[in-house]
Parts: C-alpha cells; sequence; structure tokens
C-alpha cells in the first residue's frame, strides 16, 4: 500500500506535491488541535460552539477533497507531450516504409525479449501492470495486453515515467530498458 503511494505521489509535479502538502498540514494541525489542545484548554468542547466547529470540520473536509482533486491530477501538458511524442514516430515509420512487416521486425530487434521479461519481473512491473505473457495483473498501470503500446512508448516511459510509474532511467541501464520494451512490444503485438 505505501508503495503504491510512493508510486502515485512521484508522479505528481513539486507544486502539486506542495499544494497536497500544504492543504493536508492544515487538515492535521486542526485535528490534533482540535483533538488534544481545545479540550484541555475547555473542558466543554465545542459545547455550545457545536455548529461552528461542526462547520469548520465541513470546510477542512471539502479544502481536503478539492486538494486531491486539483493536484492530485498530472497537468494537461504533461499528459499531453508523450502523447504526441509516441503518435509522432509511428507515422513517420508508417510513411517511409510502406510494410508494416519490417516496422514490426525492426522495433524489437532493439532488446532483448527473454532478458526484458527477467527485468519486467525483477522492476516491479507486475505489481502495476496488466500484462498476460507476464502473467501480470496488476491496476495501478494501465493493461499493456490491451493498450498495445509502441516499442518507442514503452522505452519513452520506462525512461521518463508519467502518471503513478516512477522513472527508471536512473536505475536501469538502457540495454534492460530496451530489452523490457522489446518484451512488452513483443507480448502485445503477436
Amino acid at each position: 500500500m505505501l508503495s503504491t503511494i510512493s508510486l502515485v505521489v512521484a508522479g505528481l509535479s513539486t507544486g502539486h506535491q506542495i499544494g497536497l502538502a500544504a492543504v493536508g498540514a492544515c487538515f492535521i494541525a486542526f485535528a490534533l488541535i482540535s483533538a488534544f489542545v481545545l479540550p484541555r484548554r475547555d473542558p466543554n468542547f465545542p459545547g455550545k460552539n457545536m455548529p461552528a466547529y461542526i462547520a469548520v470540520c465541513v470546510l477542512f473536509f471539502i479544502a481536503m477533497i478539492s486538494a486531491v482533486l486539483i493536484f492530485g491530477r498530472e497537468s494537461k501538458g504533461a499528459a499531453a507531450a508523450p502523447a504526441t511524442t509516441t503518435s509522432a514516430p509511428a507515422p513517420t515509420t508508417t510513411s517511409s516504409t510502406s510494410t508494416t512487416p519490417t516496422t514490426t521486425s525492426a522495433a524489437p530487434a532493439t532488446g532483448d525479449p527473454v532478458a526484458g521479461k527477467a527485468v519486467f519481473e525483477s522492476a516491479g512491473c507486475t505489481g502495476c501492470h496488466t500484462l498476460k505473457a507476464a502473467n501480470a495483473t496488476g491496476t495501478v498501470g494501465p493493461n499493456l495486453d490491451q493498450l498495445k503500446p509502441a516499442f518507442a512508448t514503452v522505452v519513452h516511459q520506462v525512461e521518463n515515467g508519467g502518471g503513478a510509474m516512477p522513472a527508471f532511467k536512473s536505475s536501469l541501464t538502457q540495454t534492460q530498458i530496451n530489452n523490457v520494451a522489446a518484451f512488452v512490444y513483443s507480448s502485445t503485438h503477436p
């Protein structure tokens, strides 16, 4: 559970992390003060001020939910950038090479799918993604069997991360990244 939360937080921009942390800190401070400090100072707390206390509680609840909805989503600019990057290579490859078998065989040739399966399993990809070839049934990330991503898309996503997915550029070698991409590509493009 904590690893999933850290993956989600890692996918957020710094500004969104700060916004969520600030609202969360205010919510926690209010809860601690109203649970420990105010009852000690006034044993009848909230007493006659019950309607005001309930209103403040509701406002904090709305603020926290709003912060999650606003700060908890990936910015549209960051989500659109990989989409344009991933869709650009496919038409270029298709227009320069009119036969699709050449494109299919050229893409996975830059990696070893067998070695990629081992990296896919050891890097924790099975915990987040669904991929039949790896017996993976994760639901945090997209279902790769349905998505059928292009080789270049997988390489880009593994290197840079996005959404809830962390970047693996610093923890995996380029050969390992290419192998994972070859495994995913060859598994989803029979």
